[in-house]
């Protein structure tokens, strides 16, 4: 019965790599979307959140079947609910970049009020610390979840320097305050992608050590 957990619990860590690497490239296109004013890829990143449903769905259900049938230990069921919780913030990250991706729909043939310099390295940031949590969820390394954690800081910079540089436009162009503010909810978004991944590296650490370590 050991041998069937171990290879359970093989089997998801792969999927979760799986679908960690493709949200990565999902961040990735979610931008280039934005930047290039892209209609199609903006609609390929919207259409394809379906897959990380249905992957959340997938993985949670060999859990609660692990947690069922092969009567795991307390060190298991610790690495099963943390994989639970990973995964729901990875789909969460997913659901973002679905957010974004419309709201770029939305902004489709608009000149944009400033060019997009922040932002896009916003985005790259997040995509790094996506990166990076599925690195330590590969490796268990408990040194590295804690160094994605003090990231978060880089990222709530940028968000806070964009909310003023948006802030400056509302007062002097009026007129533009609808595209502003979908510029705001798509910075928001991203804050809250890193938030998620922030979350994924506290889960890791708990999954090691069984205990919640606060990055805040």
């Amino acid at each position: 019965m050991r041998n069937v957990l171990d290879n359970e619990l093989r089997a998801i860590h792969v999927d979760i790599i799986k679908m960690g690497t493709l949200i990565e490239r999902t961040i990735d296109e979610t931008i280039k979307a934005l930047v290039n004013q892209d209609v199609i890829l903006a609609k390929k990143v919207d259409e394809g959140d379906d897959r990380f449903d249905q992957m959340e769905i997938e993985i949670g259900s060999k859990c609660v079947n692990l947690i069922a049938t092969q009567q795991p230990v307390a060190s298991d069921l610790r690495k099963i609910f943390s994989i639970v919780k990973i995964v729901t913030d990875l789909e969460r990250i997913a659901d973002h970049c679905q957010d974004i991706s419309k709201l770029t729909l939305n902004l489709a043939g608009k000149k944009y009020v400033k060019p997009l310099i922040d932002i896009p390295q916003m985005g790259k940031q997040v995509k790094e610390m996506v990166k990076m949590t599925i690195d330590c969820y590969i490796d268990q390394d408990v040194e590295k979840s804690k160094l994605v954690c003090a990231t978060d800081d880089i990222v709530d910079k940028y968000f806070y320097t964009i909310v003023s540089d948006l802030q400056s436009i509302m007062k002097e162009k009026p007129e533009e305050i609808g595209q502003c503010v979908d510029f705001l909810m798509i910075a928001k978004y991203l804050e809250r992608m890193a938030d998620h991944a922030t979350n994924v590296a506290e889960w890791v650490i708990y999954s090691v050590e069984g205990v919640r370590f606060d990055g805040n």
